[in-house]
């Protein structure tokens, strides 16, 4: 293996990269238009251009990749996660133009790549598995049959893929066949495959997950479990290890089970188990036949480069070591840093300002961001990954809290506050989330970010003055008027600038001293650090200490604006995406939470619903159209 194509992008792009560099490797990496100019693609050792804008036409043209395999001379392919990392027919296509497949064989992703002959392999091999229908035949009336022998709750799969796609929680059998019309929609677009699969849902387990990994010699181990509990939208967003649920017995049987079942399908490679534990029961929910998003939890508990096994086990090698040699050492957490809100939304833009907290022993960040990054919506949300290795489970909540505190990424919305008040949220702490953690805590946790009053004044004050700092010499003896809008709080601050930088601020019945300079504002002795940027047309995005303020200026804004549609009349898109059906029609009655439209961002299908009982008064928008975040979608009469 001289020279290693990467078919993927982004972040684990880099991490490949990074891991073949130290082992003298070349590498290749490939582009969509919209990253000709991303960190990976300058971080290889050459670059091959694929065309195109969105994943279909880039990322998963497999002739494209094979071209570039061939006009780099690269002998050896590494997929990465997502894209075409579970799609035997690249594996085989690989396999057949003469060059190294780095992942498992195509008749073994095959065999547990689909969910249904997964569990049928593993019922088979006396691993546990929840009553399900996982058939052939795809009709809505035997899964309305079905539906009835198994029970209700239940959960609809997609067979093939994974990252919560073409995922649905039917509690009733009135809502069965609306969420396998979802469900499949969703896994056409995402996967090129509907077919689907019904199992008995548990309702408030673990989502423990163990990490396997073959040679082609008959040897197989696992490194251990990690558990990726909390979740929204059935995708992970924090992964650690060990499992706070997880005795050292209850490791072993997991890992026997996980092991039974890779070898029973004859894999090769580094692979993933996951299973949902109540208790010390647990069931297999599916095998991913690839490197995980969340692996380097396990590195940082192993001391083990998993990349660096899989090019090993690529290249013909025997496993580096037996179950007996593989150790783990302290605790290790990962969060996923993703550009969503704290509603999950998810949001495209350009990142405008970013920066690395101080990387300390035991801190790693697996991203591919930097200052002038365009978040896509035609790509996934994730931004990048922060893991912390420490000694106990506490120091690593804590250290890895306080390294997002000290994150920045500025231009857009994303989730770094949210993790952070999950990280330190009680039941978290105490190491009891569950599944439904999000459900039932979302809202004390979107509590937590509500930032302190001084918080505000201070990103006001960094805002307002980021262009021109408060005067150094002279003091002003007029006060200088400003008024913003946080949330549905609209400030009027008066700002006297006193000289020497400081000023005097009159906010309602309290005045602040205050003083303000390059990336830091002082409140009555109290220092913030500032970071804040104009994101055009009065509006603002300022981190202030940990907290991320959206401000609006209405300094310069008449306080009451003629004419105009009342925003409660209208539904905006929150996001980029294409509409893929519009529900709502001029001179409807619609009830409050029944769907208007559909849109699809980041391989994701979300339903915008009713806020209130209303009457569509006229649809500006049909299905099939791309919509752009504040796009006017629907007026709703008065």
């Amino acid at each position: 293996m001289k020279r290693l194509l990467i078919a993927n992008r982004g972040e684990i792009t880099r991490r490949v990269i990074r891991t073949a560099h130290a082992m003298g490797i070349e590498t290749v990496a490939v582009f969509s238009e919209s990253d000709a100019h991303a960190l990976h693609v300058r971080e290889a050792t050459s670059a091959f251009a694929l065309g195109g804008t969105t994943s279909a036409e880039s990322y998963l043209r497999v002739d494209r990749l094979l071209d570039a395999a061939l006009a780099t001379n690269a002998d050896a392919v590494h997929p990465g996660y997502g894209f075409l990392s579970e799609n035997a027919d690249f594996a085989q296509a690989v396999i057949d133009a003469g060059l190294t497949w780095v992942g498992p064989p195509p008749a073994a992703i095959r065999a547990l790549g689909s969910k249904s002959a997964a569990k049928a392999l593993a019922v088979a091999h006396g691993v546990p598995c929840l009553p399900g229908y996982f058939g052939d035949d795809q009709s809505e009336s035997t899964f309305e049959a079905e539906a009835q022998r198994v029970g209700f709750p239940l959960m609809v799969k997609a067979v093939a893929g994974g990252g919560g796609r073409g995922m649905r929680l039917v509690h009733s059998a009135d809502q069965l066949l609306p969420a396998l019309r979802g469900a499949r929609s969703e896994a056409l677009s995402g996967f090129g495959n509907g077919d689907l699969l019904i199992e008995r849902a548990l309702l408030r387990p673990r989502h423990v997950e163990v990490q396997v990994f073959a040679d082609a010699h008959g040897h197989c181990v696992h490194l251990g479990e990690r558990d990726c509990s909390v979740q929204r939208r059935h995708q992970k967003i924090i992964e650690e290890a060990p499992s706070p649920a997880v005795s050292p017995e209850l490791r072993g049987e997991l890992g026997r089970c996980a092991v039974a079942l890779a070898q029973a399908a004859g894999y090769v490679g580094a692979g993933t188990v996951e299973f949902l534990l109540e208790g010390s029961a647990f069931h297999l929910m599916e095998m991913n036949t690839r490197l995980q998003v969340e692996h380097p939890v396990t590195e940082a508990l192993t001391g083990l480069d998993l990349v660096e096994w899989q090019l090993r086990v690529a290249r013909g090698e025997p496993l580096p070591l037996t179950q007996a040699q593989i150790t783990f050492n302290g605790h290790a957490i990962e969060v996923r840093l993703c550009a969503e809100d704290e509603h999950h939304t998810p949001h495209t833009g350009r990142v405008l300002r970013f920066a690395e907290p101080p990387m300390v022993p035991g801190l790693r960040f697996d991203h591919a961001l930097e200052t002038g990054s365009e978040v896509s919506p035609h790509f996934d949300a994730m931004l990048g990954k922060l893991i912390v290795h420490a000694p106990t489970r506490r120091d690593a909540i804590d250290r890895l809290a306080h390294a997002l505190d000290q994150t920045r990424v500025l231009g857009l919305p994303t989730n770094r506050a949210f993790l952070a008040a999950c990280l330190r949220h009680p039941v978290f702490h105490e190491g009891g989330a569950l599944i439904p953690f999000l459900a039932e805590e979302g809202d004390t946790v979107r509590a937590m970010l509500l930032p302190p009053p001084d918080a505000v004044l201070a990103s006001v004050l960094g805002a307002a003055f980021s262009a021109q700092a408060p005067a150094t010499a002279l003091a002003c003896p007029f006060a200088r008027p400003l008024r913003w809008q946080h949330g549905e709080q609209v400030l009027d601050l008066a700002a006297r600038e006193l000289g020497q930088g400081a000023l005097s601020v009159a906010w309602g019945e309290r005045t602040a001293q205050a003083r303000v300079s390059p990336g830091r504002v002082v409140v009555d002795g109290i220092g913030w650090p500032v970071a804040a940027v104009s994101l055009g047309a009065g509006r603002w995005q300022v981190q202030a200490g940990a907290h991320t303020i959206e401000l609006l200026d209405l300094s310069l804004v008449p306080r009451e604006r003629a004419g105009g549609v009342s925003a409660a009349r209208e539904l905006r898109a929150p996001f980029n995406g294409k509409l893929i059906a519009v529900h709502a029609q001029a001179g409807a009655t619609v009830a409050k939470g029944e769907p208007l439209l559909v849109i699809e961002s980041m391989k994701l299908e979300h339903t915008l619903a009713a806020p209130r009982d209303v009457t569509v008064d006229n649809v500006s928008v049909a299905a099939g159209q791309q919509v752009a975040p504040g796009q006017l979608l629907i007026t709703f009469a008065a």
